[in-house]
């Protein structure tokens, strides 16, 4: 984008608010839902152009809903501090405090070391290592690690005297694309792996009051991963990728002395995994064992108490803790600034109408037959989050489901759930996601090569994620498809 279009689509937002301003709403429509209506389609803008930062864009509820009237600023400015926003911020200190000790490194190598050296199950070893780091790392931290990882045995590969180099590129091509999609599909797996899941369940709590567990999450997200996963595997290595070569000669000589190279477990290393694994089974077992004690524990409440510990605990003999605040505020700040933005538009379309009036407008579709419509919906967010960040589609798009799904007489998590799911499955473009913009600046992929294998990876999650939301999250979640609950309703109101 040269300068002169960042210059017209800069000006392009403020005008777009000031000229409806002054057409004024259509005689249906409250006041206040036309001005948030009016500052969504800003918002909307910036974010699919990202002319300015997302992060600043997510700050203009704070400015433009209380002087158009359309939220007080004491309730817009609430959404900013809501209890999932602090769930990623304890998330995020704990994955700080992963990175600082170079635990997620023994991880990954502990696993592909385990899993083997064909070549096919070093790439499942990559893929799996991608995919667990990534549910509880941001997918680009867990990307940005595995790239060299991958690369050193790519190197090895190459420099083995029985190895043809066209295998090799091809083999490179390969792990690539692996170590990205396993990081995007990993981050499906939980409530904190990917920020379009916590926009999910806190727009969920803002509209509805209704808590999305950790538990509950991880019971739809897990499944979904690992059959993605396993999908993607045999696409790369059976389908995509056809390697004459089945052994890597020298493979488990190079995984060994990477591990050889961290050299024995460090005492930080200890504790942060203590502290790591006693988080993870609290925020799944917290329903059924934590809460006959503890009624009104919760997951923000486990991971800021996880945050703190780091704090507090010593990584050895000397006054040195396992995190200081100098490390913990390297945190992405921009993407928690994010979160706020999403739920303060979520505020907006509740209080000023705007969901109830969307509803109305909606009713034309109840004659879609509602697998085709969930189809439809997936392939739509699927192929838009390849050039729009999936964090800025969630906040845009669910705000607006909410209301549709009621209008249309169907249970809202059939549309907010697969809105959710689909924005993590942007495979095709350099663009569409940070892992893949990691993966292509290794020189070994070119867009063609992204665009091939995305292109077919995109069409199976579609019909994944449409067949696991149509038949399995009913069953899953227990809710009657045609039942609306008096909670959801209310919610709309």
């Amino acid at each position: 984008m040269n300068r002169t279009t960042r210059r017209i689509l800069l000006i392009a937002g403020p005008l777009l608010f000031i000229v409806l301003q002054i057409i004024g709403s259509p005689p249906s429509m409250p006041a206040a839902a036309f001005d948030v209506m009016c500052v969504t389609l800003w918002m909307a803008l910036w974010w699919v152009t990202e002319v300015v930062p997302i992060a600043v864009t997510a700050l203009l509820p704070i400015i433009l809903f209380p002087l158009t009237g359309a939220v007080d600023i004491g309730t817009t400015t609430a959404s900013y501090g809501h209890k999932y926003v602090f769930l990623y911020l304890g998330g995020f200190i704990l994955a700080v405090a992963i990175e600082k000790w170079n635990l997620h490194r023994r991880i990954a190598l502990s696993i592909i070391n385990i899993i083997g050296t064909h070549v096919k199950s070093i790439i499942l070893g990559f893929m799996i290592s991608t995919a667990f780091l990534s549910m509880w790392i941001s997918n680009t931290a867990t990307t940005v690690m595995m790239l060299p990882i991958g690369m050193a045995i790519i190197y090895q590969l190459r420099d083995n005297a029985e190895t043809d180099q066209h295998e090799n590129k091809i083999f490179g091509k390969a792990l690539m694309l692996a170590i990205a999609y396993s990081a995007s599909i990993g981050g499906m797996a939980t409530l904190i792996g990917t920020p379009p899941n916590l926009v999910f369940a806190g727009i969920v709590q803002q509209l509805y009051g209704i808590e999305i567990s950790f538990l509950k999450w991880i019971k739809l997200g897990l499944p979904i991963s690992v059959i993605l996963l396993f999908l993607c595997w045999k696409y790369l290595t059976s389908v995509a990728f056809d390697f004459k070569q089945k052994q890597f000669p020298g493979g488990r000589k190079e995984i060994n002395r990477l591990l050889k190279d961290l050299g024995r477990i460090t005492i930080p290393e200890k504790r942060v995994l203590i502290v790591f694994a006693l988080t993870a089974f609290c925020w799944i077992s917290r329903s059924f064992l934590l809460q006959p004690f503890l009624p009104y524990i919760d997951d923000t409440i486990i991971a800021i108490t996880a945050a703190i510990v780091l704090f507090m605990i010593p990584a050895g003999e000397a006054e040195q803790k396992l995190i200081n605040w100098e490390e913990a505020v390297k945190i992405p700040w921009g993407i928690i600034i994010l979160f706020g933005g999403g739920m303060a538009l979520a505020t907006g379309f509740s209080e000023s109408g705007l969901a109830e009036w969307i509803g109305q407008q909606l009713t034309s579709l109840e004659n879609l037959p509602l697998f085709l419509l969930v189809l439809i919906l997936i392939a739509a967010v699927n192929f838009l989050t390849e050039v729009t960040s999936n964090l800025a589609t969630t906040a845009m798009l669910l705000p607006i489901l909410a209301p549709m799904a009621i209008a249309l007489n169907l249970h809202p998590y059939y549309l907010l759930v697969g809105a959710t799911l689909a924005a993590s499955c942007a495979f095709m473009l350099p663009v569409a996601t940070p892992p893949n913009a990691v993966v292509f600046g290794s020189g070994y992929l070119r867009i063609p090569d992204m665009i091939k294998s995305g292109l077919w990876m995109n069409l199976i999650s579609i019909i994944i994620l449409s067949l696991v939301v149509y038949f399995v999250l009913p069953w899953l979640w227990n809710f009657d498809p045609q039942v609306i609950p008096a909670s959801f309703e209310v919610g709309q109101q």
